[in-house]
């Protein structure tokens, strides 16, 4: 027991030590780092007060506001004087350089220029005065010579040159200017269409070759005096020519209307031209062909009104048209078959351009040796160059269609002079 007992008070004192030590070694380490962390903070205040802090107050706005916009404008200043003075002293040097390069080729400066032109002017007026006067002189005015020696000179570089009506420039200029006009020698073919000599060679070889074929050019004035009789009637005659101009309506312009109408009498005078007002809205002019175009149709007659006069005209007399039954038809106007003379039809017409349905471009040019319907067509000219066509062929044509007739009559007369034989 007495062991026990003496053991016992001996064991507290060392638990106490260690404890002691633990939190000696605690509190060590918290100054650490609290001294630590009160060195940051000591640097970064030390950090915001060395560099500079925006301004708070509005009189240190306006103070950094004055003192920056001073400075922007004095680098400005420096800067554009900078540049003034540079560019000053470039153009300066290459003046200079200029100069230089004008003595180093040997050219004259402008100064030895008027030196040398002042010379040779005193020079001038010295053997003026030596030599005689002539009347021109007298009177106050330049002589030829001097004339032709002022125009040939002339002013380059600073050195005179005497160019200007020089002979060889002359010469030159005629030799480019005048052109070797054809003859009829150098046009010693026949077999070529002119309109293709004159896309080849000229306008004056075309001319040529169509004199010598008997072909008429296709000018205004030179194709109505072709169509037209100079001092013919101009009323009503036996027979007449028609011809209709058409536009295109519908949603593709495919269906055709009546637009212009026209007929001459048997001397190509023109009785009849009227534009028709459209009874539909018209949705393809076909300008290129027709000619027609809109400021046309809007002084244009009633439909109604045309027929009956068209109808008026046509009535008891020869019809004369080329492909006559679309004009016709496009009309609503019935006309005897024994009074229509189509020149499309007519056999004859067909043999000599070797063409079962030809166009009156084409019997105008192989028949009449006359161009018609190049560019936009007309129907006064379509409707002269179809009676052009009849007129030429008038008595042969006539004298067929009364052989027909009559054979035409002699069967009917034999098949009602037959009776029926009984059986």
């Amino acid at each position: 027991m007495s062991d026990v007992a003496c053991t016992a008070p001996d064991s507290t004192p060392v638990e106490g030590t260690k404890h002691n030590n633990q939190k000696t070694k605690n509190n060590k380490k918290k100054k650490f780092w609290r001294t630590a962390e009160k060195g940051a903070v000591k640097k970064e205040d030390e950090a915001r007060k060395g560099s500079v802090l925006p301004p708070k107050a509005s009189q240190h706005f306006s103070a950094n506001w004055k003192a920056l916009q001073e400075l922007l404008n004095q680098k400005k200043a420096t800067t554009t004087t900078a540049q003034e003075n540079g560019m000053t002293a470039l153009k300066h040097n290459s003046k200079k350089e200029k100069k230089q390069q004008i003595q180093s080729q040997g050219k004259p400066a402008k100064d030895q220029v008027l030196k040398d032109t002042k010379v040779r002017a005193s020079k001038q007026t010295k053997a003026d005065s030596v030599q005689p006067c002539t009347s021109a002189e007298k009177s106050g005015g330049e002589t030829g010579e001097q004339k032709k020696g002022r125009d040939n000179k002339k002013r380059t570089h600073g050195q005179i040159t005497a160019e200007r009506n020089n002979p060889k420039n002359k010469k030159r200029k005629t030799e480019e200017v005048v052109e070797h006009k054809p003859t009829e020698a150098d046009i010693w073919f026949d077999d070529v269409d002119p309109d293709d000599i004159e896309a080849a060679v000229g306008a004056d070889a075309a001319d040529i070759a169509r004199k010598r074929m008997g072909v008429k050019q296709s000018k205004p004035q030179e194709l109505e005096k072709s169509l037209v009789k100079e001092h013919g009637f101009e009323g009503l005659t036996k027979a007449v020519a028609m011809d209709c101009e058409m536009v295109g309506v519908g949603q593709s312009g495919e269906d055709s209307i009546v637009a212009r109408v026209s007929i001459v009498n048997h001397f190509g005078k023109c009785i009849y031209d009227k534009y028709v007002k459209p009874t539909e809205k018209v949705t393809d002019y076909r300008t290129a062909v027709s000619g027609i175009r809109p400021k046309d149709l809007k002084k244009g007659i009633n439909v109604k009104i045309v027929q009956k006069e068209v109808a008026d005209i046509i009535q008891g007399r020869i019809l004369v048209g080329h492909a006559i039954h679309n004009d016709l038809k496009i009309l609503f106007l019935d006309h005897p078959k024994r009074k229509i003379r189509d020149t499309q039809k007519y056999k004859p017409f067909k043999a000599i351009v070797k063409c079962g349905r030809p166009s009156l471009k084409l019997l105008s040019k192989n028949i009449l040796n006359v161009k018609v319907q190049e560019g936009e067509h007309s129907s006064v000219q379509d409707a002269q160059a179809t009676m052009k066509l009849y007129t030429s062929v008038k008595k042969h044509w006539e004298a067929e269609i009364k052989a027909r007739h009559k054979g035409n009559n002699l069967a009917g007369k034999e098949g009602k002079g037959k009776r029926p034989t009984d059986h």
